[in-house]
């Protein structure tokens, strides 16, 4: 059996706060890759509920927060579609994604 593995590294200030956040996945040819923000799910099956780390670096700009948010939500709407062929749930997952964007003057940048 073939194993893959995702790392994580989080450099903290003194006060525990993500200063930096690279991540590596070899068989994706990543190493060691800065990035701004993380979001995590897992799903734990024993107490159904859902597992979270969401970590981004105290100088993520807002701009791109938002930019991210939006994107993370268009995805997750798009694996929901793969994962239920719920095409009525996915179409209004979508408008509220158009929304989203909407509100937050995505669409012009």
């Amino acid at each position: 059996m073939k194993t893959s593995e995702i790392k994580f590294l989080v450099e903290l200030d003194e006060n525990k706060v993500p200063e930096k956040l690279h991540w590596t996945a070899q068989d994706g040819g990543i190493e060691l890759e800065e990035t701004k923000a993380i979001m995590l799910s897992v799903w734990d099956n024993k107490a159904k509920e859902s597992l979270r780390i969401d970590l981004w670096t105290k100088d993520m700009p807002v701009d791109e927060m938002k930019l991210f948010f939006h994107q993370t939500l268009v995805a997750m709407a798009d694996t929901y579609s793969r994962a239920t062929a719920d095409e009525k749930m996915t179409a209004t997952m979508k408008d509220f994604c158009d929304y989203f964007a909407e509100k937050l003057e995505l669409l012009d940048k």
